[in-house]
């Protein structure tokens, strides 16, 4: 391939790049402010200054399009929990201090209302979905190192990466849909300490 033509396929992957962040600026901006059922895919398009065609070809439709949104607010929150974790006085109290900083999360209304509540409401289970399976992996690794150390007592890592993944999602969730998210967020992050700090026990 020649140098124009390697020029050529560059710029075009840098357009294809750019159009697919404007159009999940301006989702994001609109699914948040509106909610996904009531953003309309030409609001959408016109405001990233795009054509239809342009969501089609990058993302097929508008759930994929929310599905890239949901992706994308996801690393920065996982992001945001690394700083957290690595900010504790050890591993353990990493671990616990993200799982708490996930259930805060909950009710900031952007991550609320996109990732919390129209995200399961379009996507499906957010258990199942790709994100939640990479952090019940990393968990369950830094679990078994845990034991291994003897920084918490012996057991199974899997199992208690489950446990502690599905308490602080469906905490997040319940928070999310909420009518006083404020309280229930207290009333979450008091029980699932209460049940985090119990696998530190002898």
């Amino acid at each position: 391939m020649s140098m124009e033509a390697d020029w050529v396929a560059g710029r075009r992957a840098q357009m294809m790049e750019e159009t697919r962040a404007r159009l999940i600026q301006a989702a994001r901006q609109a699914f948040a402010t509106k909610g996904f059922a009531a953003s309309s895919m030409d609001d959408l398009t016109a405001a990233a200054g795009l054509t239809r065609g342009a969501l089609y070809h990058n993302f097929g439709d508008k759930k994929g399009l929310l599905q890239a949104v949901v992706d994308r607010i996801d690393a920065e929150m996982a992001a945001r929990l690394a700083v957290v974790g690595e900010r504790a006085e050890s591993p353990w109290q990493g671990l616990l201090d993200e799982y708490r900083a996930y259930i805060e999360m909950a009710v900031e209304p952007e991550i609320q209302r996109i990732v919390l509540l129209d995200g399961p409401a379009v996507l499906g289970d957010p258990s199942t979905w790709p994100s939640q399976n990479a952090c019940l992996a990393e968990t369950t690794r830094r679990i078994r190192a845990l034991v291994a150390e003897g920084a918490i007592p012996p057991v199974d890592p899997e199992a208690a990466a489950r446990l502690l993944n599905g308490a602080s999602l469906h905490a997040a969730l319940w928070v999310a849909a909420s009518d006083a998210p404020e309280a229930t967020l207290a009333k979450a992050l008091d029980a699932f300490r209460r049940l985090a700090e119990g696998l530190a026990i002898g």
